[in-house]
């Protein structure tokens, strides 16, 4: 389901001098393409636009473009942004339906850091990935991927392949198994360690005698 919906009018011109024309209406020059069709120009207002992708859902989710009393469903494939305002200038859009299969970014958050083992000792959460890149349905994009810490021990890492994805979610990265995180120990533990072992080695040494030398009776 689109969380977000956005009115559109066809573009009947096309172009350099028409997209300026639109911009200076305060609106988005777009287009929409793919699902067997052929391609859109549209446009948008402005302050819809930078509503949308001020919610953090724009490039994530699926989309709903409405044009007199018909819908189509679609997926922010790109946004050109203007290099001094940043305020956005073209947006590119792909017909999709709920059940398109896609690949698409979603964040990830962990919990349980109260309870991992590895913190509780003193140690550090090492992250690697923030998101992860997944396949799923259009309509079935999941807000976030939970990783739960409870059991991470101190030095383990976590891999794509050991996490639980939701139902119809799979891992887009198939060829490698990257590390998502790692809990490791804070630098002034492992030197403690490492003086600690050189105090050992100290004391050890001290305690044995001097050989004697030659011709000593």
């Amino acid at each position: 389901m689109a969380d977000i919906i956005l009115d559109v009018e066809v573009r009947e011109l096309t172009g350099t001098g028409n997209a300026r024309a639109v911009r200076r209406a305060n609106m988005v020059p777009a287009i929409i393409y793919g699902g067997g069709e052929d391609p859109v120009s549209i446009q948008l207002k402005t302050n819809e636009v930078l509503k949308a992708i001020n919610s953090g859902q724009f490039i994530s989710k699926m989309v709903k473009l409405s044009h007199k009393g018909k819908e189509q469903f679609a997926m922010t494939h790109d946004i050109q942004f203007h290099p001094v305002k940043e305020t956005p200038q073209h947006v590119d859009f792909f017909r999709v339906t709920e059940d398109t299969i896609i690949t698409v970014e979603v964040k990830v958050n962990f919990v349980g850091e109260e309870e991992c083992p590895g913190l509780k000792q003193g140690g550090t959460l090492n992250v690697v990935r923030y998101t992860i890149e997944v396949r799923c349905p259009a309509g079935k994009i999941p807000a976030e991927i939970e990783i739960d810490l409870s059991t991470i021990e101190m030095g383990e890492s976590l891999h794509i392949s050991e996490i639980t994805f939701p139902e119809g979610v799979t891992s887009a990265i198939t060829d490698r198994d990257p590390t998502i995180l790692t809990v490791v120990a804070t630098r002034g533990e492992s030197d403690d360690d490492e003086d600690e072992g050189e105090a050992t080695e100290g004391e050890a040494a001290e305690g044995e005698e001097a050989p004697a030398e030659e011709g000593e009776a």
